[in-house]
C-alpha cells in the first residue's frame, strides 16, 4: 500500500506567520527570502524554488512523482483484483495518473521544449497532431496534455516573437549607430518571383559588446522586388528606431554569381537521392545562370537597383566574396573537379560501410554510418571550408581507409592524391580567412584587409606542380573582387583601429594616415570638457587658505584628431580584443572611440538568417513546403534570434 506521508512545497520553507484568512509568510530555508502567499495557492513557492534553487526544485518534483506513482500502484493493488482482463480495465478506470494543470510548471516546460524543437528544426507546427508524436509524448510523460497545433501557431510562437521584438527594440535604444545586412532568397524555378527578405541589424551596446539580431523575415511576392525591399527596409528601420542610425548596408556581391552555399566541385559529401537531384539543379544553374539561390530574387537588376538607391552606404559581404573567389579559382581547372568527384564517392562509401569506431579514428567521434544522410541537412557540411577539412582528414588516412574497404574501383590513384594534397595546401589560407571572419561575437570587418594582403602574398609565393591554373585563377579572382578593399577608407579605418594591426600592414604610412584623418573627420563630433559655471567655482579665499597645500589640477585640454591618432599609433600593437581595448581607451581617445564604435558594427561575415536560407533550400521550395508562408517567416525569425530567447 502507498505511504500516507505528505509531500508539500512548504517543506522547503520556514513559516514565520499565518493569518486567519490562510495567508502565510515564510522564509526560504536555502536563502532566507521572505515570500507571502495563501496556504492553498503555493505557486509563489514553486516559482521561487525553480528559479533560485533548481536542485531543490528537481528534488521536490521527484518526490511528487514517486508519491503519485506509489498512490497509483496502491490503488491498483487495493481495488483491482487479479482477475485477468478485468484487472487492466479496473486500473484504467481508477489508477490513471492525473494530468498536469495548464498552470503546472512541468506542463509549461514540456510545451516550451516542443516549441524549441519546432523552431530549431523548422518543423511544421502540425507535427504535434501526428499520432506517432503523441504516442511518444504519452510514453515519456503520461501526465502531459498535448497542446493543439493552433495554440502553438497562434499563441505560443507569436508570444515568443513579441518577446524578441521587445528585447531587440530595447537593446537598440542605446545604440548610437548600427549596420544592416540584407539577405534575399528565392526558391527554384517554380517559385517565380517569390522570395524571402531577411533584415539583420548589427550594433555595439553601451558597454562595448557587439550584438546582432534579425529584425524581420518577410515573404516577398510579385514584381518590383527592389522597390519592395527598399520600402520594407525603410518601414522596419522606423519600427525599430534605427532610422538615421544606419552606417552601412551589407548585401551579397553580384547576385548573378551567387548560388546556394558554394561547395567543392563534386564533393557534396552526400549520397542520398535527394541531394543528387540538387547537384543536378546546380549544374544546370552553372550553364544558364538561373535556378535557385540566395540574393537571386530578380537577377542583376535587383543588385543594380539596390546599389543605386543605397549609394555608398552599400558594401559587399566579404565572406561571400571570398567564397566566390575560391569557386572561380577551382572552376579554372576541370582536372580538380574530376578528382574531387572521385574523392566524394570514396568518402561516401567509407561513411556508409566502415564501422563507427574505425571512422572515429579518422574523422572524429561525431561521424556515424548515417552521417552521409545526416550531412544532407547539416548546416555546416554544406560550406566549402568545412568540406576542405574533411578532405584533409581523409587524405591523412587514405591508405588506412583503402585497406579497410578493399574497393580498387573507388581507390584514388597516386596522381589524384598528389593533386588533392596540393589543392588542400593552396586553399589552406583561404580556409583560415573564412574560419576567422565567421567566428561569433567578435569584430570581423578589421580582418578583411589583412586577409586580402595575406592571400595575395601566399599566392605570389606558392609554387605548384598540379595546381598552377588554380593559383592563377584564385589570384585573378582575388584582384577582381577584393583588391578595392586595400584602398577603401572604411576598411583602412577599421583595420587601423584594430589594436593588433594599427598601421603595421601599411606600405605607405603617410597616405594611409591622410585617409584615416579624412575618414575620421566625417564621423566625429568635437568632444570638449564642459565649462564650469560661476556658481561651481570655489571662492579664492577657500582655495588659498584651507586647501592651499593641494596642487591645483591643470585644465584639461581636448585633443585634436591628429593628436589622438598620433598618440594611438605611438603605442605598440596589442593582441587585446578590439572592443575591450576601446572600452578601456574611450576616455583617452574619445574621437577615435566614436569612429571605432561605428565602423566595428559592419560585419565581414554572413548572418544567421543567411545560413538558414542557405541550408534549407529543399524545405523552402513551394512544391515541398507544407508550412504556411506566414508561419515559416515566424519560425525563421525565431530560429535566427534563438539566443535572445534561450541563451
Amino acid at each position: 500500500m502507498a505511504s500516507n506521508t505528505r509531500v508539500s512545497i512548504l517543506d522547503y520553507f520556514n513559516i514565520v506567520f499565518e493569518g486567519e484568512n490562510g495567508k502565510i509568510e515564510s522564509n526560504c530555508k536555502a536563502c532566507g527570502t521572505r515570500i507571502q502567499a495563501k496556504r492553498t495557492v503555493t505557486s509563489n513557492f514553486v516559482t521561487h524554488l525553480k528559479r533560485k534553487h533548481q536542485a531543490m526544485y528537481d528534488e521536490f518534483v521527484k518526490k511528487k512523482d514517486v508519491k503519485r506513482e506509489a498512490y497509483s500502484s496502491g490503488t491498483m493493488q487495493n481495488f483491482a483484483p487479479n482477475t485477468g482482463g478485468s484487472s487492466r480495465a479496473s486500473f484504467q478506470s481508477t489508477g490513471t495518473m492525473a494530468k498536469f494543470d495548464r498552470s503546472d510548471p512541468r506542463q509549461a516546460l514540456i510545451s516550451e521544449a516542443i516549441a524549441k524543437m519546432i523552431i530549431r528544426d523548422l518543423q511544421a507546427v502540425h507535427i504535434v497532431e501526428n499520432e506517432g508524436f503523441r504516442e511518444l509524448l504519452q510514453l515519456l510523460e503520461p501526465r502531459y496534455t498535448p497542446e493543439p497545433s493552433h495554440y502553438i501557431q497562434q499563441q505560443l510562437l507569436p508570444a515568443y516573437a513579441y518577446q524578441v521584438q521587445l528585447a531587440t527594440k530595447q537593446a537598440l535604444t542605446g545604440a548610437e549607430s548600427c549596420s544592416v545586412t540584407l539577405d534575399l532568397w528565392r526558391g527554384g524555378a517554380g517559385a517565380g518571383t517569390s522570395g524571402y527578405l531577411g533584415v539583420t541589424c548589427h550594433f555595439i551596446t553601451t558597454d562595448w559588446q557587439i550584438k546582432s539580431a534579425l529584425l524581420a523575415c518577410l515573404h516577398l511576392t510579385g514584381h518590383h522586388i527592389p522597390q519592395r525591399v527598399l520600402s520594407e527596409f525603410d518601414e522596419i528601420s522606423h519600427a525599430h528606431g534605427i532610422a538615421g542610425k544606419v552606417f552601412r548596408v551589407v548585401a551579397d556581391p553580384s547576385p548573378c554569381d551567387t548560388r546556394p552555399p558554394f561547395r567543392l566541385p563534386g564533393f557534396s559529401l552526400h549520397c542520398n537521392g535527394e541531394d543528387e537531384e540538387e547537384e543536378e539543379d546546380y549544374s544546370s544553374d552553372e550553364e544558364t545562370g538561373g535556378g535557385e539561390g540566395k540574393d537571386m530574387v530578380a537577377g542583376k537588376d535587383t543588385d543594380n537597383s539596390l546599389g543605386q538607391c543605397l549609394g555608398r552606404c552599400r558594401i559587399d559581404c566579404f565572406a561571400r566574396s571570398l567564397g566566390l573567389c575560391v569557386r572561380e579559382g577551382l572552376h579554372s581547372s576541370t582536372q580538380i573537379s574530376i578528382a574531387l568527384t572521385k574523392a566524394a564517392c570514396f568518402y561516401n562509401y567509407v561513411i556508409a560501410t566502415v564501422a563507427p569506431e574505425k571512422l572515429g579514428q579518422v574523422f572524429g567521434s561525431g561521424v556515424t554510418p548515417g552521417a552521409a544522410t545526416q550531412a544532407s541537412t547539416s548546416p555546416v557540411d554544406r560550406h566549402w571550408n568545412v568540406q576542405l577539412k574533411t578532405v584533409r582528414r581523409m587524405l591523412e588516412s587514405v591508405d588506412f581507409l583503402e585497406d579497410i574497404i578493399d574497393r580498387q574501383d573507388l581507390a584514388l590513384s597516386a596522381p589524384e592524391k598528389a593533386l588533392l594534397r596540393e589543392l588542400v595546401e593552396v586553399l589552406e589560407p583561404f580556409e583560415e580567412a573564412t574560419d576567422m571572419v565567421q567566428l561569433d561575437k567578435h569584430v570581423s570587418i578589421s580582418l578583411a584587409l589583412p586577409c586580402v594582403l595575406g592571400l595575395r602574398k601566399h599566392l605570389s609565393e606558392t609554387s605548384t606542380r598540379h595546381c598552377t591554373g588554380i593559383v592563377m585563377g584564385l589570384a585573378q579572382a582575388l584582384d577582381r573582387r577584393l583588391a578595392g578593399i586595400l584602398e577603401d577608407p572604411l576598411y583602412v579605418t577599421a583595420t587601423t583601429l584594430d589594436p593588433q594591426f594599427k598601421l603595421s600592414w601599411s606600405s605607405d604610412l603617410d597616405w594611409h594616415k591622410q585617409v584615416l584623418l579624412e575618414e575620421i573627420a566625417k564621423h566625429t563630433q568635437a568632444v570638449t570638457p564642459p565649462e564650469p559655471t560661476p556658481e561651481a567655482q570655489p571662492s579664492p579665499s577657500k582655495r588659498s587658505k584651507l586647501f592651499s597645500f593641494i596642487k591645483q589640477r591643470p585644465t584639461t585640454q581636448a585633443k585634436s584628431v591628429e593628436q589622438e591618432l598620433a598618440a594611438y599609433l605611438h603605442e605598440e600593437p596589442t593582441d587585446e580584443e578590439p572592443l575591450h581595448y576601446w572600452k578601456r581607451k574611450s576616455i583617452d581617445f574619445p574621437l577615435l572611440s566614436q569612429v571605432a564604435k561605428k565602423v566595428f558594427t559592419v560585419p565581414a561575415t554572413t548572418t544567421s538568417v543567411d545560413r538558414i536560407f542557405s541550408t534549407i533550400g529543399t524545405t523552402l521550395r513551394p512544391e515541398r513546403c507544407r508550412l504556411l508562408p506566414k508561419n515559416l517567416e515566424t519560425l525563421i525569425y525565431l530560429k535566427a534570434n534563438y539566443r535572445i530567447l534561450w541563451t
